[in-house]
C-alpha cells in the first residue's frame, strides 16, 4: 500500500548553460520517495533526461513546467505534495504561486525561498545575522541604474532580477557599457528591476552544498573555484577541498552556511555563493534548492545528497538517514575536507559546446555557457587538474611552445607561471608587452606578432600547430580584439587554453606532476569500498 502520491518538478527543456545535473538530482528524489512507500510522478519535458525515461518514476507527465499545466496534473492526481528543489530555478518559479493556490509545497518554504530570491528581503536577513555582502543596489530605470552603478563603483556585475545560468547577466566596467548592456539585453522597469552589485577583483569564490532537516545541517563540502570570481559557478573548475585557504576561512564558512540553513530554515538542499577577499568573507547569494554542483559532490565525498533531502522532506532527519556521520565528533569527515585522514582532490572540469559555435567567443563570464562536466580525483593536486582536462578533452602537452598574453593587472602574476614553464623546459612566446615584462624579470621569451602586425602573426602560428598551450586574459573591454580570435584559433585548433591566471597556475601545477609523478587511474567505487 503506497503512502500517497508525490509530484516532482523537473527542470523542463534542456538550454545551453544547463547541464544534466537537475535531472539527477530528480532521478535521485524518484528513487529515495521509492523507497519510503511513495508513489512518484515526475512533470517534465525534456526527452534527453532519465527522468522522462519511461521506467524512472510510477508516472510521467511530459507537460512544460508553467503553473496552468501543472495545477491541472495537480487537480487529476491529488498528491500529498509537490517537490520544486531539484529542478533548478524553473520550478522553484512556481513555489508561491502553488502554494498561494492552496497545493503543499514539500521540504522548504515558499516563505524561505522568496527571501532567498528577494534581493531586498535577503539583504535584511544577512544584516540579522551580521554576515557581509558585497554593496549592491537595485535600478528600476535607465537613469537609477547609472546612478546606483556610480555610487557602487566599477566594475559592476548586472543582471535581471529571478535569472536562469546567468542569463543576460554582464560585468560592466563604465558608464557606456552600461547604457550598451541596457539597450542590448534587457528592459528595466518596476516590475522587472536590474540587479547591480560590486564586482570583488581578484577575490577566490567558494561554493557551499549543504543539506538540512530544520534541526542538523550537513556540510556536503566546500567547493574553492579555480577560475576568478566573477565566473558563473556552472562554468568554473572546483576543488574539493579549497587547496589555497586557510583552515580558519573553511571553518568560518562553515559555520556562516549552518547559519543561513537555520535562518532559512531549510527542509532539504541549500547551496551558498561566497567570495573571500583580503581574508573577509562575503555572502553572493544563497539557493535553496539542488544545486549544479549536487552530482559532483556526491561523488566526491561519497554521500548521495540529493537522496538524502529528497527522505528529509518528507519528515526524515539527517541523524537517521545516516546516523554513523553523527557518530562521529564535528567537523565529521563529509564536512571537513582537512581531516588528516583525507587524502584526496576533487576537480570538477566544466565541457563547453565552443567548437559547435564558430562565432561565439571562448570567454568565461557571469553567463553560464557550458554543457556538462567531467572529474579527476587523485591524491595529489596537480595529478587531479591533469585528469580532469583530459576528461574534459584537454590533454596538457610536457614540451614545446607556450603563448602567453595577459593583460596589465596580471603581468605581475604571470611572471612565476612563466618561470616554472621554463624550468620545466617550455618555450614561451609572448606579445610586445608581455614579452618585454618578461624580459625586464629576466625570464626569455620569444616577441609574436599581433593580428595587425607582419606574418606569421599569433593566429598563423596557433594555426600551424607551433603552440601548445595559450594563456590569454582578457583586459577588460568587451571587444572583438585580437584576443578574441587567439581563443577561437586555439578552440579551432584543440590548443588548450587559458584565460584567468588561477587556471593557468593550476594547468603548470598539473603538468609538472604528469611529468614527475605516477599516473593512476582507480574506480570510483573502489575510494568508498
Amino acid at each position: 500500500m503506497k503512502k500517497g502520491k508525490v509530484i516532482i518538478l523537473g527542470s523542463g527543456p534542456n538550454r545551453i548553460g544547463q547541464g544534466i545535473e537537475f535531472d539527477y538530482a530528480c532521478v535521485h528524489c524518484v528513487w529515495a520517495l521509492k523507497e519510503e512507500g511513495y508513489e512518484a510522478i515526475m512533470v517534465n519535458c525534456n526527452p534527453e533526461t532519465v527522468s522522462t525515461d519511461y521506467d524512472t518514476s510510477d508516472k510521467l507527465f511530459f507537460e512544460p513546467i508553467v503553473y496552468e499545466d501543472v495545477v491541472n496534473i495537480i487537480e487529476s492526481e491529488q498528491p500529498v505534495g509537490v517537490v520544486v528543489q531539484f529542478g533548478g530555478q524553473t520550478p522553484l518559479k512556481l513555489a508561491v504561486p502553488l502554494q498561494n493556490a492552496g497545493i503543499n509545497i514539500l521540504g522548504t518554504s515558499p516563505e524561505s525561498i522568496d527571501i532567498a530570491e528577494d534581493r531586498e528581503r535577503f539583504r535584511e536577513l544577512i544584516i540579522k545575522l551580521g554576515l557581509k555582502q558585497p554593496e549592491s543596489g537595485i535600478a528600476r530605470s535607465k537613469e537609477e541604474a547609472i546612478l546606483t552603478a556610480e555610487k557602487i563603483g566599477y566594475p559592476v556585475l548586472v543582471r535581471p532580477s529571478y535569472v536562469l545560468g546567468g542569463r543576460a547577466m554582464r560585468l560592466v566596467y563604465d558608464t557606456a557599457e552600461l547604457l550598451e548592456y541596457i539597450e542590448e539585453a534587457v528592459y528595466v522597469s518596476e516590475d522587472k528591476p536590474l540587479l547591480i552589485d560590486r564586482f570583488l577583483e581578484d577575490a577566490v569564490e567558494l561554493d557551499v552544498d549543504a543539506v538540512a532537516d530544520g534541526e542538523d545541517v550537513l556540510v556536503g563540502a566546500v567547493m574553492e573555484h579555480i577560475e576568478e570570481a566573477g565566473i558563473h559557478s556552472g562554468d568554473s573548475a572546483t576543488c574539493i577541498p579549497p587547496y589555497t585557504l586557510p583552515d580558519e576561512i573553511i571553518y568560518e564558512v562553515k559555520r556562516q552556511t549552518r547559519e543561513l540553513a537555520k535562518a532559512l530554515d531549510v527542509r532539504g538542499l541549500m547551496n551558498v555563493q561566497y567570495a573571500v577577499k583580503d581574508n573577509e568573507i562575503y555572502v553572493i547569494e544563497v539557493n535553496p534548492r539542488a544545486s549544479r554542483t549536487v552530482p559532483f559532490v556526491s561523488k566526491a565525498i561519497g554521500y548521495p545528497l540529493a537522496k538524502i533531502a529528497s527522505k528529509i522532506i518528507i519528515g526524515k532527519k539527517l541523524r537517521e538517514i545516516i546516523p554513523e556521520v553523527f557518530e562521529i565528533k564535528e567537523p565529521h569527515p563529509a564536512s571537513d575536507f582537512r581531516d588528516k585522514n583525507f587524502k584526496r582532490y576533487s576537480i570538477k572540469e566544466v565541457v563547453f559546446p565552443w567548437n559547435r559555435f564558430p562565432e561565439v567567443d571562448p570567454l568565461l563570464g557571469p553567463e553560464m555557457k557550458s554543457t556538462g562536466e567531467v572529474m579527476g580525483i587523485d591524491e595529489d593536486f596537480g595529478m587531479a587538474f591533469w585528469k580532469a582536462q583530459a576528461a574534459a578533452g584537454s590533454i596538457l602537452p610536457t614540451e614545446g611552445i607556450v603563448f602567453i598574453s595577459v593583460a596589465d593587472k596580471d603581468k605581475p602574476y604571470v611572471v612565476e607561471i612563466a618561470k616554472k614553464l621554463v624550468d620545466m623546459g617550455f618555450t614561451i612566446y609572448a606579445t610586445e608587452g608581455t614579452h618585454k615584462y618578461l624580459s625586464e624579470k629576466g625570464i626569455p621569451s620569444t616577441r609574436v606578432s599581433k593580428l595587425s602586425e607582419e606574418r606569421p602573426n599569433v593566429v598563423d602560428r596557433i594555426r600551424n600547430g607551433e603552440i601548445k598551450i595559450v594563456i590569454n586574459t582578457p583586459s577588460g573591454k568587451r571587444e572583438r580584439s585580437d584576443a578574441y580570435f587567439i581563443r577561437r584559433a586555439a578552440v579551432e585548433h584543440k590548443v588548450p587554453y587559458f584565460t584567468t591566471i588561477r587556471a593557468a597556475k593550476a594547468a603548470v601545477e598539473a603538468i609538472n606532476s604528469y611529468k614527475n609523478k605516477q599516473f593512476t587511474v582507480n574506480p570510483l567505487q573502489d575510494i568508498f569500498g
